[in-house]
């Protein structure tokens, strides 16, 4: 039967697939852009919001980083799992988290990765071409890895029950 028939064509149950999805990647890219505000924001307090610019980690700028990273985590978190994914069931979050941290873990050697072959094995070193490699390519590709899989292996759908 064809769609103009009453039935449901390929197209329409394709649709019905994925329509979804764009106010779904609007929401994940809101949350993904506060993560990266927060941690824009608690790296730099802690580097430079002190007397004369030197802040309590002035002197620690990898820990800096980690406690900054730590907290946009926490943010991006609970954004996706209240707001991104709010219209899927509750999986637990004892469960949720830590394939949660590991996929934020595995995103972050993506762009990790697309830095270092540009900068070290291309030899293009300008902080231009940095820029592009780490924060275009590689945030580009680790935001697709996020947005793929958060929604196939951390917010599934799943009730808390498996089921």
């Amino acid at each position: 039967m064809s769609a103009d028939q009453g039935g449901v064509g390929p197209l329409d149950r394709l649709w019905t697939k994925v329509s979804h999805l764009g106010p779904e990647a609007i929401r994940f890219g809101i949350v993904g852009l506060t993560g990266v505000a927060c941690q824009f924001v608690v790296f730099n307090v802690l580097r430079y919001a002190g007397p004369g610019g030197q802040g309590p980690l002035e002197a620690k700028p990898i820990t800096a980083q980690v406690i900054a990273i730590g907290a946009a985590t926490v943010i991006t978190y609970l954004g996706n799992r209240y707001w991104t994914y709010h219209h899927r069931a509750r999986g637990n979050p004892v469960r949720e988290l830590p394939i949660f941290l590991l996929l934020n873990g595995i995103a972050i050697a993506i762009g990790a990765v697309c830095l270092g072959f540009s900068h070290y094995v291309l030899g293009l070193t300008s902080p231009l071409a940095d820029n592009i490699s780490g924060n275009v390519i590689g945030l580009g590709l680790g935001t697709l890895f996020r947005f793929w899989s958060y929604r196939k292996f951390v917010f599934t759908g799943e009730s808390p029950g498996g089921g």
